[in-house]
């Protein structure tokens, strides 16, 4: 697969062509799933191992995505560090990935991380060799956190995973990518294209995204429509805005304007 832009996204040395990463769950059927994955043209794919049968009996959605797609498997459904550590553990041992999505979750409700667990689990995962990704607040003091404890990436949330509210702290997320020099994956909160363009626009290095296209009425169109809106955003990003201002300025030169 080639680039347009020419610039991978980098994560712990490793390249990826697309900056759009998603999600496998929530589909209406395995088939939607495959071709809206395949549409968004996203390279890394999240796997809830928690919802996976690692026993061997029967198909199932490792078996359908392995082979053309990087897996990252995840902790979702943990509340507890321990519990995070041990799932990552099954996951390096059945799909032979030292690669994992820290979550941790603290509450039910709002489905947030759980910070001190998320730290410690963090942490713990970084001393056995993991290349670990959390999901987290948008706080750019845990972020700096998990990136000096050595975390590959941080994935700060847009607003509350499913919600579709978009990124509703957009300074937050300059201030996380200003201050830390792992890349920035906005995970949680994208509701469709432009909250996808923005968390780019912003200087995010990817987008992780998982209901916004699950639950679409059509997953495969807006599959295309997120797959095109990371590009606009990242090409939007590198060329750079113009500034906003209160008043308005001519677009076109005032100087040799006849009568004046």
């Amino acid at each position: 697969m080639t680039n347009p832009l020419d610039d991978p996204l980098t994560i712990a040395e490793q390249n990826f062509a697309s900056r759009l990463l998603i999600g496998s769950s929530s589909f209406p059927n395995n088939q939607v799933m495959l071709d809206s994955i395949e549409a968004s043209s996203a390279q890394i794919v999240t796997v809830a191992i928690r919802r996976v049968d690692l026993g061997g009996a029967g198909e199932n959605i490792l078996d359908l995505l392995e082979d053309n797609y990087f897996i990252l498997p995840n902790t979702a459904g943990c509340f507890t560090a321990k519990d995070a550590i041990l799932t990552a553990k099954l996951a390096r041992e059945a799909l032979e990935t030292d690669w994992v999505k820290l979550e941790v979750i603290g509450d039910r409700d709002t489905l947030y991380p759980d910070v001190e667990q998320l730290l410690r689990a963090a942490e713990e995962l970084v001393d056995s060799g993991f290349k670990v990704m959390p999901y987290c607040t948008d706080d750019p003091i845990t972020c700096r956190k998990l990136a000096d404890l050595g975390c590959v990436a941080v994935m700060p949330l847009g607003a509350p995973i499913g919600s579709g509210m978009g990124v509703l702290n957009p300074y937050n997320i300059e201030i996380i990518r200003r201050i830390i020099n792992i890349p920035v994956i906005v995970d949680a909160g994208i509701g469709t294209a432009s909250d996808a363009a923005l968390a780019m626009e912003l200087g995010c290095d990817g987008v992780l995204l998982a209901s916004a296209v699950s639950r679409a009425h059509n997953p495969v169109m807006m599959a295309r429509a997120m797959k095109s809106a990371v590009t606009a955003g990242r090409l939007a990003h590198r060329a750079g805005r113009i500034p906003r201002k209160r008043f308005a300025q001519a677009s076109s030169p005032e100087s040799g304007i006849i009568g004046t």
